[in-house]
């Protein structure tokens, strides 16, 4: 790759991230309920959409919103449990970060890249961020929920270019291809990697996703050998 990338944008999770169930209780558990059918309501789109955007805020209120959603009553204990583990969820895949992925961004700014995040999140979700072994090695982070803009909207990545003071064809976007954030990225000039690193997809879906991609790659390592060969 030709070597005029000064900002490299990264997408948070299922990039860098992965917010795993654990083995022991999470929040469908509270409810006597299969994961797959808590995400059903947990992703809600107009739920999502309404929190990911900062039009909520308040942690509890989020949960209450999904049992809505579900039009079932719990009591107020099964709400703290099912926030709590939400957020303790959220917070260890913050914090448990592959060693390969802290190598990498660290190795890419010793070589003197900024680095930001572009990600759509919830204030749960990235209520820990602070605390991450990521949050010292980048130089900005655009959370959807603190601007009001949501990937693949074009404002996201207008106010990360304006943030880091850089023009679109000076910066690479890396992530896995959710929420049609490559498309966007490409859209504006800027290079784009598709990363299968945490989350791996069927040839169908790999297929769609590398048409925006310049570049698609399975190690994270490859990051290095692409933007500092």
């Amino acid at each position: 790759m030709k070597n005029n990338i000064n900002v490299i944008f990264f997408d948070l999770f299922f990039t860098l991230v992965t917010p795993r169930y654990n083995d022991l209780r999470n929040e469908n558990d509270v409810l006597k309920i299969t994961k797959e059918e808590w995400e059903i309501y947990a992703e809600d789109k107009d739920l999502y959409e309404k929190r990911a955007t900062g039009k909520e805020k308040v942690n509890m209120k989020i949960i209450e919103d999904i049992i809505k959603k579900m039009k079932i009553e719990i009591s107020d204990i099964d709400k703290n449990e099912i926030l709590t583990l939400r957020e303790e969820r959220f917070k260890q895949c913050l914090l448990e970060i592959s060693p390969v992925v802290i190598e990498a961004l660290s190795k890419l700014k010793r070589n003197g890249k900024r680095l930001c995040l572009i990600s759509n999140a919830d204030v749960i979700d990235v209520r820990y961020w602070d605390k991450s072994p990521l949050y010292n090695l980048f130089d900005d982070a655009i959370f959807s929920c603190e601007v009001g803009y949501l990937k693949p909207q074009i404002e996201i990545y207008n106010i990360a270019l304006n943030r880091m003071r850089v023009k679109s064809e000076e910066c690479i976007f890396i992530g896995d291809g959710g929420s049609d954030e490559l498309k966007s990225a490409k859209e504006l000039g800027m290079k784009t990697i598709l990363t299968s690193y945490l989350l791996k997809r069927d040839e169908e879906q790999l297929n769609i996703l590398k048409e925006y991609a310049d570049y698609h790659i399975e190690d994270f390592k490859e990051i290095e050998t692409l933007l500092l060969s």
